[in-house]
């Protein structure tokens, strides 16, 4: 089945984060993060809720690369729902920039050779309600989905989480 997950990304990486997957974690961005960076800019939506359930923080979202731009902004924390197949790209680059992020990716992701070079740091995981049914994007234009047919996990480093794993309710 991962082989499966592989390809579909492969071919098709547009899933846009619904609303409510980032309303579900607002309590757990920590007041003291004013500028935050979504480097994925995806249709560009994200960015836009964001700044409307977080009105008091600088949303940084624009359409660069982020391999090239993650250090050139100035801001406290990550907080995106990543390309899932770029992740053997970005897990490296995360841990070189060492900031705070909260990454929606499914929860396969922890079990990869990519994910594990992060075992002696303190990820902490928030686990979602119920399994999040994605937008989901093919040449640039939404299309009708059944929704997603992986589950996801909130992947947190350096947010100082009330417990490693936290089960939303």
């Amino acid at each position: 089945m991962a082989s499966f997950h592989t390809k579909t990304f492969q071919k098709h990486d547009d899933y846009m984060t619904p609303k409510h997957a980032w309303e579900d974690i607002k309590q757990f961005i920590p007041n003291e993060y004013t500028t935050i960076y979504e480097p994925f800019y995806g249709d560009g939506s994200s960015g836009k809720i964001l700044s409307e359930i977080l009105p008091q923080k600088n949303i940084i979202h624009n359409k660069v690369d982020f391999y090239e731009y993650s250090t050139k902004y100035d801001y406290e924390m990550i907080l995106s729902n990543p390309p899932f197949s770029d992740a053997k790209k970005i897990m490296p680059k995360l841990l070189e920039i060492d900031k705070p992020f909260i990454l929606l990716m499914p929860s396969s992701k922890i079990n990869t050779s990519y994910f594990r070079i992060w075992r002696d740091r303190n990820i902490q995981i928030i686990i979602p309600r119920k399994r999040i049914h994605f937008i989901k994007f093919e040449k640039g234009k939404e299309v009708e989905s059944k929704g997603a047919n992986f589950d996801c996990f909130y992947y947190c480093y350096k947010m100082n989480l009330p417990q490693d794993i936290v089960w939303l309710e």
